[in-house]
């Protein structure tokens, strides 16, 4: 018997609430990476089509509410204070010009409004000026996210209580690769905030990034770590590298090019996160801007199902609204209205 007879029957296309597995072995998922590219995206958009509506992707929108300075040290990112990348350090932006932005972004058709501050972790003096921000936004009926770094057990409480809908934090890579990217803090670190976001009853924002010097070995243990948390992420963020020179990855890609993992490979992660996955929400995240239309349609076709739009994510770029109005005239898809498969399951 082959692999892929193996895990047939848990892949299979099932009812909404059933066949979610949090017990997936890393030989479970690195068979699934293995299986022939157009076997792959067959079973992902099978069992995508099972748990989310054909066609429809959900549009969220990300502002960078305090840029810069950030005394982690993540080898990919242009906003640690350790890395010379020209990047002005900025203070929180004040609670108006922020629900300003979110205006914006519902008026261009985004359900989800994401709010990113480049911390280690929030003060307890900015949480009233954050919770103001949660409050604003979700006024003007959208949902809400923000990722403010590592988060303690009061402070996830008094986000939740503002309203505040989800959280993200992501892993970024495998356990084994990432004290490789980040020496700040730890895999647990980022654990323990998200049993605080949980405990609190906040939805989960967490996914990784491909293209940061990571194997397949390493791609498969990030699918494994996000799969086998205790309920699965609502949202998986799947983030391909946008090298930024003046960081040690971005610096690294500018001299090695034949490093970067290639679309099929990318495509392969998308497909995998949606088996594992069935009912999370996948987006398709940073690193769109260098992607082909093509690229971008064969992760839609297996399984990615929301993305960031806007011209920028955080501090780098992004397609814009013209350009994705124009992917999806193309592809014939249309911005999800509904709520996502796990929170209704939830809620019943």
């Amino acid at each position: 018997m082959t692999a892929i007879d193996t895990l047939s029957p848990a892949i299979a296309p099932a009812a909404p609430s059933a066949g979610i597995r949090t017990d997936w072995t890393r030989a479970e998922i690195a068979a699934l990476f293995d299986l022939p590219f157009t076997e792959l995206v067959f079973r992902a958009a099978e069992v995508h089509r099972a748990h989310h509506a054909a066609g429809e992707v959900q549009l969220c929108r990300l502002l960078s509410i305090k840029t810069g300075g950030c005394p982690e040290d993540c080898g990919y990112c242009s906003q640690s204070a350790h890395h010379d990348t020209g990047l002005k350090a900025e203070k929180l932006m004040e609670v108006e010009a922020v629900l300003a932005r979110a205006r914006e972004a519902k008026a261009a058709g985004s359900q989800r409004f994401c709010m990113g501050a480049a911390w280690r972790n929030p003060k307890d003096r900015d949480i009233d000026a954050l919770c103001a921000m949660v409050e604003g936004v979700k006024a003007l009926g959208l949902e809400t996210c923000m990722t403010l770094g590592m988060l303690s057990g009061d402070q996830a409480q008094r986000l939740k209580a503002a309203g505040l809908d989800y959280y993200n934090h992501n892993l970024d890579t495998s356990p084994e690769h990432y004290g490789d990217i980040v020496s700040t803090r730890t895999y647990e670190d980022r654990l323990e905030t998200l049993a605080h976001v949980r405990a609190a009853g906040m939805a989960v924002c967490c996914g990784g990034i491909v293209n940061i010097g990571d194997t397949r070995e390493d791609r498969v243990g990030l699918i494994h770590a996000l799969a086998t948390l205790p309920r699965h992420p609502e949202s998986v963020p799947i983030n391909d590298l946008m090298p930024v020179p003046g960081t040690p990855l971005g610096d690294m890609l500018a001299e090695t090019p034949l490093a970067k993992v290639d679309e099929i490979e990318f495509v392969r992660m998308i497909a995998v996160a949606r088996i594992t996955m069935p009912m999370s929400m996948v987006r398709l995240s940073a690193g769109r801007e260098h992607m082909s239309d093509a690229t971008q349609a064969l992760c839609f076709l297996a399984g990615a199902n929301s993305i960031f739009t806007g011209d920028t994510l955080l501090t780098t770029a992004n397609p814009g609204d013209n350009k994705d109005a124009a992917l999806f005239a193309k592809l014939g898809l249309k911005a999800m209205e509904g709520e996502e498969p796990m929170r209704v399951m939830a809620a019943a």
